[in-house]
């Protein structure tokens, strides 16, 4: 793919809620074309890692840098808009709207994207998420593999550089899991840089190009996924050693 660009860094990144410290010196950078798995057991800290790059919290010490510019104070519409998308583990679509006016309105409030722009954005985006037979659903009626890919396509039309999924997998059947699986490794196949929440690892091994194992707020691994895997540090987290 030629020379990476250094996308999205974290640098020294402490976050804690009251005396409770969850992301604990976090140093961390998504270069271009990365699939990033983050695996590690409960509670170690990474949903908080992705609400502090996506912008949902803001970091308690250190900096997020985006394409060189510092993001750090920028909330999370604002960093969309640079290019950082993100899906939730539990889903919130609008409800009283379709599948597609979600899409729409993600198109244009995250994408910055004028009417005519976001529209052709939101239909690429559902067609290739697999949603053109929804797009005219109301979004609460629809099924829990149809509100995660709805998640995923309401991400795909803000145009993101760096998509970042929070336990996109989490409650699917192995088949459904499956379809999605294809679909993300298709945008990573576009060019949009992944990072990959996911209890299930073997799901995530079917895109990862890079792991990253975390434990106690902390990254203690980091590189080849079954080098990763196979780190007597890594395992100990996983199996609770010395917990």
């Amino acid at each position: 793919m030629g020379s990476h660009e250094t996308l999205l860094s974290a640098s020294a990144v402490q976050k804690s809620f009251g005396a409770l410290v969850v992301l604990d010196g976090i140093d961390f950078e998504i270069q271009s074309g990365d699939a990033i798995g983050i695996v590690g057991p409960n509670g170690a800290g990474k949903t908080t890692l992705l609400n502090v790059l996506s912008g949902a919290h803001k970091a308690s010490t250190g900096f997020i840098n985006f394409r060189g510019t510092d993001v750090t104070h920028l909330d999370a519409a604002q960093r969309c808009r640079l290019g950082i998308a993100r899906t939730h583990q539990i889903p919130r679509p609008f409800s009283g709207m379709t599948v597609f006016e979600n899409v729409l309105a993600a198109a244009m409030q995250g994408g910055k994207f004028g009417r005519d722009e976001a529209y052709e954005r939101s239909i690429d985006a559902i067609r290739l998420c697999g949603m053109l037979k929804l797009a005219n659903r109301r979004a609460e009626t629809i099924g829990l593999l149809d509100r995660k890919r709805l998640e995923l396509t309401r991400a795909l039309a803000t145009n993101p550089i760096v998509l970042l999924l929070d336990e996109i997998g989490g409650g699917l059947t192995d088949g459904e899991a499956a379809e999605l699986v294809e679909t993300i490794r298709v945008l990573h196949q576009r060019g949009i840089s992944i990072v990959w929440i996911e209890h299930i690892v073997h799901v995530l091994l079917q895109v990862a190009n890079r792991l990253v194992c975390m434990d106690s707020g902390r990254v203690i691994a980091d590189g080849n996924p079954q080098e990763v895997l196979a780190n007597s540090t890594v395992v100990d987290a996983y199996l609770g050693g010395g917990r």
